[in-house]
């Protein structure tokens, strides 16, 4: 029997329908952000990556899918999305169109990681990106975005439940001015630890020595006390700039920590950088993370563009949910239709393709069963109401609608079925208690 990938997941019928409240529900925060949607490849060429990531990333270095496919080309499956977005903006010449560009985009991503809870090779994320200013206070957006997507999900599933358990870290990764400092520093002190790191961070040590501070390990943890740490070194423009992060934080009420130990493990970072982690998640806790990186669109051969962006790991979201929510979400059907015999079938066509026109979702037979048998297959289906059409209600030109869930039924006269059919659904809809239902 064939089977998926290893870190491949299919996402199944039954679990779709809460993808969908997830990406619909970050849909509208985004519009209501004045964002626009972007959709770029998942595969680009290679250089993307590694002029956009830094080539002595775990992520180039060991985690990209690359090929060199017929023309000889090195191509990659994008393992983030801010890179090829970046790419799409200045090859087709948005900056000079808009003096901010404000987008984001949903789909997969692809890292040849060790698969585990919360972590595979085709994952999903939620992404989103600034272009253009250099203010703070498109930092603190971001990281109101971050914010407002998560935390309405939980007001989405919780239904009264405690608060999510929530941590929003923010650091200052310092600028071009001030960043070679600290590098200079941190290098002497991890040439003298280096036999105390592990192999990973020893490779790190040489290449991209500020990625030590990711490390989870105890080992490096403790060979990591008293290293020189970056808030010592950054600029006072790069203080004030942070400080007006965490005042537009404090006015709209959203608590944080900061974290001098926080880094990101790309090197197209600067400034303001930040995660926001759940306890609930365990190793995997991670749910959001971002920053800026005024220098990526040079690295990339534009002109100076700034830009500050974030994505959401949507596996990770959908554990939260699933842990948060009362009662899972079902798909249901509005309208089963009951249709016993040819004629009766053909008599319900003409409203069928009306109701779907309305928005209202119809199951209709394929084949001529009895009544129980047609009852019985609405209620595989969830439907709400049954439409039964047999031949007495053929001769009495009367329609039955069956409330599936109170078990109570009436007639609908057929000259007065479409109108009187959407006034019910319509006041079924309001009276729902179900969050999840779409």
């Amino acid at each position: 029997m064939l089977t998926a990938i290893r870190g491949f997941k299919d996402i199944l019928p039954q679990n779709s329908l809460l993808w969908a409240v997830i990406e619909d529900f970050a849909r509208l925060t985004f519009r209501s952000f004045g964002f626009q949607e972007i959709r770029t490849p998942i595969l680009e060429k290679t250089e993307v990556f590694t002029r956009g990531i830094g080539e002595h990333t775990d992520i180039v270095e060991k985690e990209m899918y690359t090929f060199t496919d017929r023309n000889g080309d090195s191509l990659s499956l994008r393992p983030e999305a801010t890179a090829g977005i970046l790419r799409a903006v200045l090859e087709h010449n948005l900056h000079k169109e808009a003096g901010q560009i404000r987008v984001f985009t949903l789909g997969p991503m692809f890292r040849h990681e060790r698969p585990q809870k919360g972590r595979l090779r085709q994952f999903h994320q939620i992404d989103m990106e600034i272009l253009g200013p250099a203010s703070p206070l498109a930092d603190f957006e971001v990281i109101w975005m971050a914010w407002s997507i998560v935390n309405g999900i939980y007001e989405k599933t919780a239904q009264g439940s405690e608060r999510p358990d929530l941590r929003l870290e923010i650091n200052s990764l310092g600028c071009p001015s001030c960043k070679p400092h600290h590098r200079e520093d941190l290098l002497i002190f991890l040439e003298n630890r280096r036999e105390q790191l592990c192999p990973d961070c020893q490779r790190r040590s040489l290449s991209n020595p500020l990625r030590v501070f990711d490390c989870k390990l105890e080992q490096c943890k403790n060979a990591l006390k008293g290293a020189p740490l970056l808030r010592n070194y950054i600029c006072p423009d790069c203080v004030e700039h942070l400080k007006l992060v965490q005042d537009a934080l404090h006015a709209v009420n959203i608590p944080f920590v900061i974290n001098p130990l926080l880094v990101r493990g790309l090197d197209y970072y600067s400034r303001t950088t930040f995660e926001l982690i759940s306890n609930e998640l365990g190793a995997q806790g991670t749910v959001a993370a971002g920053g800026r990186y005024d220098g990526l669109a040079e690295q990339m051969g534009g002109p100076h563009l700034p830009g500050v962006g974030m994505a959401i790991g949507c596996e990770r979201l959908l554990l939260l949910a699933e842990q948060w929510a009362e009662q899972q979400p079902v798909y249901a059907t509005d309208i089963f239709v009951a249709a016993m015999g040819d004629k009766a079938m053909q008599t319900a066509l003409p409203w069928i393709k009306e109701l779907r026109k309305n928005g209202v979702s119809v199951l209709m037979p394929y084949e001529s069963k009895g009544l129980k048998a047609l009852l019985k297959a609405a209620d595989r289906h969830n439907a709400t109401f049954a439409l039964i059409l047999g031949e007495s209600e053929l001769q009495g030109r009367k329609a039955v609608l069956k409330d599936l869930h109170s078990h109570t039924q009436t007639e609908i006269a057929f000259e007065s079925l479409l109108p009187e059919l959407l006034d019910i659904l319509k006041i079924a809809k309001r009276t729902s208690n179900n969050a999840w239902k779409p």
